[in-house]
């Protein structure tokens, strides 16, 4: 039975910018493939879950969206979110890091400031300029963790400028002494003669997967579909941080090489070997086994080199795509939310 049209799980994705080609590329390692035969189309599909539907949007919509209940889920950077998120809203992080989009916010002054290279200086300067009746202003597409982030520090004589292009050229036009922006390489600032300062960091991002609360939680078939996708995505990227090991060894008996791995084989595993017999088309081979054992990343030549202390031959090493445990801890998590809202009620 086909599924009904309003239980289609709604996907919000970045439609352009530096999120687009990374977020696409994320998915289909998930193997979450999205399917956009037209390029000009705002809609697409995902042939491993049918329920998806998928609108691209404008990343900095997507949050707007989620919220509003016009998009279930959606991908968009958690600055996006920090800076529109209020205590009452709808949206939610299902996800907070995906593992690519990273980049920082941060307050950069103009290079030829000599004498400002930290915070302190700048609360030092927005004195100064109270005393000369003045605010420094400050260009910014954050506002709101802009503000929060200088009362903190406990700077409260500045102006927020409000920007809608590259404010990087502000200061050097003259309508803003500094700016606050997210920046990844640095490049944009230099090439704009502006310089970070200690203690500059307002926030880490990266990617994130957001969602609307209460459509999910009042639609059984949305929520099926949503548990479909959180596990995909949970179980690819518990995989980035694991290699796969097989080798074979000879060994008296499958008891016996398990004793001398766990006496002799240094490294952390996911659970412990998986041994089984080698079935070999040579007849001097009859002593040999196979051992399985998935490690992590961090431990791979530690594993290799231990491996080959036992004798171990012919080592293959590949990267599982995904890893599954007992129970999404991505799921369990909105639904553990879910159930502390209803209550709250």
């Amino acid at each position: 039975m086909d599924q009904p049209e309003d239980s289609f799980l709604t996907l919000g994705l970045p439609s352009k910018g530096q999120l687009e080609t990374p977020t696409l590329a994320f998915l289909e390692g998930c193997g979450l493939r999205v399917s956009r035969p037209n390029l000009r189309q705002y809609v697409a599909s995902i042939p491993a879950l049918p329920g998806i539907r998928v609108l691209f949007q404008r990343t900095a919509d997507i949050f707007r969206k989620i919220d509003e209940g016009a998009i279930d889920v959606g991908i968009t950077g958690f600055d996006m979110y920090c800076e529109k998120h209020e205590p009452h809203d709808d949206s939610r992080v299902l996800v907070k890091g995906l593992g690519y989009g990273g980049c920082e916010l941060v307050l950069a002054v103009p290079e030829s400031w000599i004498d400002v290279a930290s915070v302190a200086d700048v609360a030092d300067l927005a004195t100064l300029y109270k005393d000369k009746r003045r605010d420094l202003r400050i260009s910014t597409k954050y506002p709101q963790l802009t503000r929060k982030w200088l009362h903190e520090k406990g700077i409260f004589h500045f102006t927020i400028v409000d920007a809608e292009g590259a404010h990087e050229a502000a200061p050097a036009m003259g309508y803003a002494e500094m700016i606050v922006d997210v920046v990844s390489s640095g490049t944009t600032l230099k090439e704009n003669r502006l310089k970070r300062i200690r203690g500059d960091t307002l926030l880490h991002s990266e990617a994130c997967l957001l969602g609307n609360k209460s459509t999910l939680g009042s639609d059984s078939g949305k929520l099926a579909t949503l548990r479909l996708f959180l596990e995909r995505l949970e179980a690819h990227l518990r995989a980035r941080n694991y290699f796969s090991l097989s080798a074979n060894i000879s060994a008296e008996s499958p008891e016996a090489l398990g004793a001398e791995f766990q006496r002799k084989l240094h490294f952390t595993s996911l659970r412990g070997p998986t041994i089984s017999k080698v079935f070999s088309k040579h007849p001097g081979d009859a002593n040999w086994l196979s051992l399985s054992v998935v490690v992590r990343e961090q431990d791979l030549m530690r594993a290799v080199d231990n491996l080959r202390k036992v004798g171990a031959k012919e080592i293959t090493v590949s990267n599982p795509i995904y890893i599954f445990d007992s129970e999404s801890s991505y799921f369990e998590g909105f639904l553990k939310m879910s159930r502390k809202n209803q209550k709250a009620r």
